[in-house]
């Protein structure tokens, strides 16, 4: 097995957004950082997330934003205290990219992309105006091996020129949660940091997609998997009083629900499946007209026209409507103006599972907060810190998971100076 020559100042394992944030906040502080990752390239995850358009951050008030990390709320506003969502604005523009509030509140690059962004940070990374350059170790693999030295710490990688040991004065691990493994999140460091005696709470789907009771029939599923249904309310209270109601849209899929409305309540409808193994939730099809016009339409004579034609003439409903409507109720429920009508505006449906973790956008769970200093040094450990989607805690998506990543890699890597003595 090779070993490096001398200690590094400090090793950072994961090269996503909370490993380069913090990165840069070291390298600046003239710290020699050198970033381990497992993958060929940096940011994979970052680029992928951004395909659609990279939505950086959220632009709503500070009250409103800190609430959306819910029971983490205290503890993730302390990591935006001096980094919210104006100053990654700031520094996007930094880097020479410019940004747009869109008109959901939601902060993109006015180009919509991830590449360009990443090509300015990691340029400056490697050749900063002031600090030192950050040196990349790619396909550098952690085995997951730590050991304690009068200096700090000894790790292991797995490279191409096979193992080789490390040692550093401090390291940061910045791993990803557990979704989208083929991308490096794949949650392994779980057992390694147990064993290390630090507290780590099971990885669960976050910002997922469910499973329907029973599953869709082969004809709604081979007709609609992959349609989006547009402009429709859902409610949803749970076991323990939680509410949810908010209006937008998702995607049916082959074997339930998913997509930006679905993702919003996620949560809800994962603890409450845990509890009670289902969650029925209610989708408005027409949130747009009151119930009393939408019982109108339904009671308005059809003649010689099917309920389709009659729903889709009345009340614009699509046959993706009007066939859910088939897939949910039973005859006599169709066949019954009032059942009918109410169902258009109260709708259940009710899942039974998340898809799997490695599905999901992001995870829940991880390294428990109540393990780390605020510095998010670990107590069992001093001088290994962690930052990222790592870490125990959960944010819907609309720019908050990108947020709270880049703002803990800036507190970890604070922390990382203060320990130093920088």
């Amino acid at each position: 097995m090779n070993s490096n020559a001398s200690p590094l100042q400090v090793a950072i394992v994961g090269a996503g957004p909370a490993g380069l944030m913090a990165a840069e906040v070291l390298s600046r502080a003239g710290v020699a950082v050198h970033v381990f990752d497992a993958m060929p390239s940096v940011g994979r995850k970052f680029l992928l997330a951004g395909l659609g358009g990279l939505n950086l951050t959220h632009a709503e008030n500070w009250d409103a934003f800190v609430s959306r990390f819910g029971e983490r709320a205290e503890a993730c506003a302390a990591w935006f205290k001096t980094w919210d969502n104006q100053a990654i604005r700031a520094w996007a523009q930094g880097l020479g990219i410019e940004t747009f509030v869109g008109s959901s509140q939601r902060v993109f690059p006015t180009d919509m992309k991830a590449a360009p962004l990443l090509r300015a940070w990691l340029h400056r990374l490697r050749h900063p105006a002031q600090g030192l350059p950050v040196t990349f170790h790619m396909r550098h693999r952690w085995t997951g091996q730590l050991l304690n030295t009068a200096q700090g710490f000894a790790f292991e990688c797995d490279t191409p020129t096979g193992p080789q040991r490390f040692e550093t004065s401090a390291l940061l691990l910045a791993l990803g949660g557990g979704s989208w493994s083929r991308l490096g999140s794949d949650g392994a460091w779980q057992a390694w940091l147990q064993s290390l005696q630090i507290d780590v709470a099971p990885l669960r789907p976050s910002n997922c997609g469910f499973d329907v009771q029973g599953g869709w029939s082969e004809f709604f599923a081979s007709r609609f998997a992959g349609s989006p249904l547009k402009s429709v309310g859902l409610e949803f209270t749970d076991s323990a009083g939680r509410s949810f109601q908010r209006k937008g849209e998702f995607v049916i899929t082959q074997t339930g629900v998913e997509g930006s409305l679905i993702y919003a309540v996620s949560q809800n409808l994962r603890d409450e499946i845990q509890r009670h193994e289902h969650a029925t939730f209610y989708l408005n099809l027409r949130p747009d007209l009151s119930p009393e016009r939408v019982l109108s339409e339904v009671k308005h004579p059809r003649g010689s026209k099917s309920l389709s034609s009659h729903l889709k003439s009345r009340l614009n409903l699509s046959a993706l409507h009007t066939t859910l409507l088939h897939e949910v109720l039973s005859k006599d429920a169709l066949n019954d103006a009032q059942q009918l009508a109410h169902a258009i505006g109260h709708l259940p449906v009710t899942v039974q599972a998340t898809r799997p973790l490695d599905e999901a956008i992001s995870s829940a769970g991880g390294v428990k907060l109540e393990a780390l200093t605020p510095s998010l040094m670990t107590q069992a450990q001093p001088g290994l810190f962690m930052a990222g989607e790592m870490l125990d805690w959960e944010a819907p998506t609309g720019g908050y998971l990108l947020s709270a990543c880049l703002a803990s890699g800036r507190v970890a890597a604070q922390g990382v100076l203060a320990h130093l003595g920088l």
